[in-house]
């Protein structure tokens, strides 16, 4: 029988009723001869709260213990998914990352995957069992729960299909697809019925919060095909496939954007061209995330202002680091704005089209908005733009690369 993952996010399962919808949803596909290993998320907002809890218990918490109260969401609406499907006459047993083992790093609350033991899954998918497997989870190099982050769920759905020689893995969610901008923003977004492992990593990375990053990662590099799609309904999603399975390759396929920037300037660093190195050194040792990046030679070379940006819920903590190493940086100021925003254009058609870019800074010059900092990928150019403007900035480019609806 083909094999099939089922990964169920927290508003799928966010009550009783719906996870009965689930059950039913699962039982229907097992009923189409399919052998079907499904993986759930906490149900809503049940996270959130065991969070709270622990920061309430203790503000500076042992990582350890954050890990093994955060991972009992996914116990329970593993189990309780398992009990609606045995009230469907469903052979299913809930399965902990402990339990089968997924065995993890020791990095507690971002730990990674390392391998999954599926000697007994294989065996109870053999005799048609459905194993509920609790996402996000996993066992630590000393025995400890460890967890994989927020959006974990989707890196387990993912890991276990490949292990399981899966043909797709579905992940179901409170939207129907990837869309060509965020709806909410562009009224007139499409929803794209493919796209790449590349552009979807793009699209991850820049603020589409469709999928976790490093699912798609994963998914890339084992080539598991990823279907998004709603459980509120039964229309298709999106699949996110190999770019060989796409035919015909839009130049753009999307705009993202992200709210959850901030950007820091540190003026007066000596060393000129090295004094990227000097700036970034205590950032990395304090596992900061950089993104963009631009460098300014003063007039004698001598010195360089280095200007980036790092997620703003990092800012403190940047400005403290930096702070920190002042007299081994030797920087003479530093400045900084969290009323910046990040917009993406992406497309893996970008590679063979020349002119993305102009139209990019044209489009936005034409609305009077200002750029202060530019990255590039193969397949994405990302502009920083104050926040105020960010609405404005999507719908004029997603309009100039003839993405709206009425456009095709």
């Amino acid at each position: 029988m083909a094999r099939l993952v089922m990964k169920f996010g927290g508003t799928s399962v966010a009550d009783v009723a719906r996870i009965h919808a689930v059950a039913e949803r699962v039982a229907a596909t097992v009923a189409q001869g399919q052998a079907v290993a499904v993986v759930v998320s906490a149900m809503a907002r049940v996270t959130n709260e065991l969070v709270a809890l622990t920061r309430s218990v203790a503000p500076l918490h042992d990582a350890r213990e954050y890990d093994a109260v955060a991972a009992t969401g996914e116990q329970v609406s593993a189990a309780l998914l398992a009990m609606a499907l045995q009230s469907l006459g469903i052979s299913a047993r809930s399965w902990l990352g402990w339990q089968i083992p997924i065995r993890t790093s020791g990095a507690h609350g971002s730990a990674r995957i390392q391998r999954i033991d599926t000697r007994e899954l294989e065996t109870r998918l053999a005799r048609g069992e459905v194993p509920v497997v609790a996402g996000f989870q996993g066992l630590g190099p000393r025995g400890r729960i460890t967890t994989l982050g927020r959006g974990g769920s989707d890196t387990t759905a993912v890991a276990l299909a490949a292990v399981l020689g899966a043909e797709r893995c579905d992940i179901y969610t409170d939207v129907d697809g990837v869309y060509t901008a965020d709806p909410r923003i562009v009224p007139g977004a499409r929803k794209l019925d493919k796209v790449t492992f590349e552009e979807m990593m793009e699209l991850a990375s820049s603020g589409a919060k469709v999928l976790q990053i490093r699912s798609v990662e994963l998914a890339m590099n084992y080539r598991v095909r990823v279907q998004v799609l709603s459980s509120f309904g039964d229309a298709p999603g999106t699949l996110i496939v190999d770019e060989g399975e796409i035919v015909e390759k839009q130049v753009v396929s999307g705009i993202a954007s992200s709210r959850e920037e901030a950007r820091i300037t540190v003026l007066g660093v000596p060393e000129g061209v090295r004094a990227a190195a000097r700036v970034f050194g205590p950032l990395a040792d304090a596992n900061i995330n950089v993104d963009m990046i631009a460098l300014t030679l003063g007039p004698d070379g001598r010195s360089a202002s280095v200007t980036f940006t790092v997620p703003r819920n990092e800012l403190a903590l940047t400005l403290h680091t930096l702070e920190g190493a002042r007299r081994a940086i030797g920087f003479e100021a530093m400045e900084h704005d969290a009323s910046v925003a990040k917009i993406s254009v992406i497309g893996v058609g970008m590679r063979s089209h020349a002119g993305v870019a102009s139209r990019m800074f044209k489009a936005l010059a034409q609305k009077g908005i200002a750029v202060a900092a530019v990255s590039t990928s193969e397949v994405k150019i990302s502009a920083l733009i104050p926040e105020a403007y960010l609405e404005l900035a999507v719908r004029s480019l997603h309009t100039a690369y003839g993405l709206d609806a009425a456009a095709t």
